[in-house]
């Protein structure tokens, strides 16, 4: 099929079995199961999983698409045209997923990636713990391997959607003897065991996005392991830079095409004089953040094309998350200062329901360049890896 036919099928496609109520709105994470488990949510997950469309790049066998790298920007461009949430999100397509298909085992690729491709599972990340943060090295979660299961026990934190998810993907330490690099394990083990307890974590907004973990005797089978034993600080540092490929600048593909939303608020807020924005300030920040952000959206081209290639992501993604989080944490800063007063509104009848999400949107937003490792672990990590700098 000539990649103008295949245009002209996705776009009627999609148009024709896209929910109206699964386009043009935000979807933050705290709220994503939530917009997800509705029965226009399943509808268009359950369409597009038939197709391989939640996982376009995968292979069909895992179910997915198995898109040519022509394909999968079409099916972007259209899906963006149509401002299509997608079908399905969640640390299963965007982390372990990627890692089993480089590093499972043929039968965990059968066992888990159908799963994830058609929502039937939901994933957690069981890395940071209450001393182990930055410095992951040092988790302390013991894995003992008996037999043909490893016994855990210990405690995880910032497990973000753990109260919702299905298995858990971890680090674990299986030997307590070995340097703290060499001594670590990645396993898979399933929430719903009574050795599995979670407990939410409230936070000021009053949503409870993150969990606290606790392990007591819970168990991960020895098939479950992925890579080697004692090995997994390999997997598991290749799964940060999937996670790290999915930074959230990527997302705003819809403010890089033109001066929208930026110049639509500043117009709103602002006035504006012959079709212009009013204010000079405010056309100087919102050309220098449109310039960002289409830079950014060359860099994302450019590290997809080097994993369509067959490249696994590299230190390049560390300047994807840094560069990305800094563009997605100014980008809800510029968005709240263009509307003026009306951007800091957290309750009201005065304040419209754009100008309240803003605010949450902006607070939310603080955390991008700390989540998924800070800021100053990727430029430690760009120091040594992408400019050959001394430790």
């Amino acid at each position: 099929m000539s990649i103008e036919n295949f245009r002209a099928e996705t776009r009627a496609w999609l148009s024709e079995n896209c929910p109206e109520s699964m386009r043009d709105r935000p979807v933050h994470f705290e709220d994503a199961f939530d917009i997800y488990n509705t029965d226009d949510a399943r509808a268009w997950r359950d369409a597009c999983a038939a197709k391989g469309w939640t996982a376009p790049l995968w292979p069909k066998e895992y179910g997915g698409a198995q898109m040519s790298a022509d394909e999968y920007r079409v099916f972007q461009e259209e899906m963006a045209a149509i401002k299509a949430l997608p079908p399905e999100t969640g640390m299963g397509l965007a982390m372990i997923g990627p890692t089993l298909l480089e590093f499972g085992t043929e039968a965990q690729k059968q066992e888990h990636l159908p799963k994830i491709a058609t929502g039937q599972v939901r994933w957690c990340q069981g890395y940071s713990e209450p001393g182990s943060g930055s410095d992951l090295a040092s988790l302390q979660t013991k894995a003992v391997l008996e037999g043909d299961q490893f016994i855990i026990n210990g405690q995880k934190i910032w497990t973000s959607g753990a109260n919702n998810a299905d298995w858990m993907f971890a680090l674990v330490r299986t030997d307590p003897n070995a340097s703290k690099h060499d001594g670590i394990s990645f396993v898979l083990l399933d929430m719903h065991q009574p050795g599995v307890s979670v407990k939410p974590i409230p936070l000021i907004s009053g949503s409870s996005p993150f969990c606290e973990t606790f392990f007591d005797n819970a168990i991960a089978l020895r098939s479950n392991l992925v890579g080697e034993l004692n090995k997994g600080w390999t997997v598991g540092k290749r799964l940060l830079q999937y996670e790290r490929s999915a930074s959230p600048a990527p997302r705003r593909k819809k403010a890089v095409k033109s001066l929208n939303p930026y110049a639509q608020i500043a117009k709103q807020y602002l006035g504006e004089t012959g079709g212009k924005v009013s204010d000079a300030d405010a056309r100087e920040k919102i050309t220098q953040q449109v310039m960002l952000e289409k830079s950014m959206q060359l860099t994302v081209q450019r590290v997809s094309a080097e994993t369509k290639s067959g490249r696994a992501p590299g230190a390049t993604t560390s300047i994807f998350k840094l560069v990305g989080s800094t563009i997605a944490k100014e980008s809800s800063a510029l968005k709240s200062e263009l509307r003026g007063l009306a951007g800091v509104g957290w309750e009201g009848d005065t304040f419209s329901e754009d100008e309240l999400d803003a605010t949450r949107g902006w607070l939310r937003d603080r955390a991008v360049t700390i989540y998924g490792g800070t800021n100053e672990v990727q430029m430690n990590i760009i120091a040594k890896r992408v400019l050959g700098l001394p430790d």
